[in-house]
């Protein structure tokens, strides 16, 4: 059976190359800060202040509040701090993506490397400045609000479908973009969007029923949603909408992997 249609093809990268795919996300992450002062710190750093600005632009300047707290702003600090979270993975992956066989163009001419890994280093990668990112919520949570949901642990099963959907944007985009570049230069614009038409800032249920549809289109507004559900309502997420979700993201992962394998063939030449 042909790899792009085999149905452990996409766990390649841990069934056969498992040393190779951590040891390429190692070097992925402290490559991102290697000559920094403060290296790794950086990935706290950076969320805290980017957390500050919104909030500091949506909260007191714009005065957003969100349904059902009591207004303070550390309410509102907290909840746009997961919004942010779920954003900044996918964004993180959406607009790599493109780049992850162009910019390595060296690795496509050696036959023997099996470039199928490349999305999971890209995505692992995501997901460790997303931990890194959920470190910051707690501190700031429990040091501003002096609380932790008990629900708190179940925060990885409710991202876990967002990161299935995100390896399959990385195999799409990564063999699309070897052919079109101009996906590269549409992505950021796509991320940007899909921030300010998401729930990460806006609380959906404000808006007029008009408009609401489009939010909900948007994938990462549910997955923020439950996010909060589980970080800071301390509720259940609806597991049923999760199944769902994570199918539907299991047979795009699937799909975007064929289209690598069958693509992957002109690679070489094209680059």
């Amino acid at each position: 059976m042909p790899a792009a249609f085999s149905l452990v093809g996409p766990l390649d990268a841990w069934l056969r190359h498992r040393s190779l795919t951590w040891e390429m996300t190692k070097r992925d992450v402290l490559g991102r800060y290697r000559g920094a002062n403060f290296g790794l710190l950086w990935s706290l750093i950076s969320p805290f202040f980017m957390l500050l600005i919104y909030t500091l632009a949506f909260g007191y300047l714009l005065k957003a509040r969100w349904p059902g707290t009591s207004g303070n702003m550390a309410d509102f600090a907290m909840l746009l701090s997961i919004g942010l979270i779920v954003h900044g993975f996918f964004a993180e992956c959406l607009t790599r993506a493109p780049m992850l066989i162009v910019a390595n163009a060296n690795l496509v001419k050696r036959i023997v490397f099996p470039l199928q890994v490349l999305p999971w280093t890209m995505v692992l990668s995501a997901l460790f400045h997303a931990l890194a990112n959920s470190l910051v919520y707690v501190v700031l949570n429990l040091a501003l609000r002096g609380e932790m949901v008990p629900t708190l642990p179940l925060l990885p099963l409710v991202l876990l479908p967002l990161l299935i959907a995100a390896l399959g944007v990385g195999w799409l985009l990564a063999a699309l973009s070897v052919f079109l570049r101009d996906i590269a230069q549409v992505t950021g614009v796509l991320a940007t969007a899909m921030l300010f038409l998401s729930s990460a800032i806006v609380p959906v249920e404000t808006l007029p029923e008009s408009y609401q549809w489009v939010f909900r289109l948007n994938p990462l507004t549910f997955i923020i949603d439950q996010a909060r559900e589980v970080a800071f309502w301390g509720r259940m997420p609806d597991w049923n909408g999760l199944v769902v979700f994570a199918a539907g993201a299991l047979v795009f992962a699937y799909l975007s992997y064929a289209v690598f394998q069958k693509l992957r063939r002109g690679f070489a030449d094209v680059l």
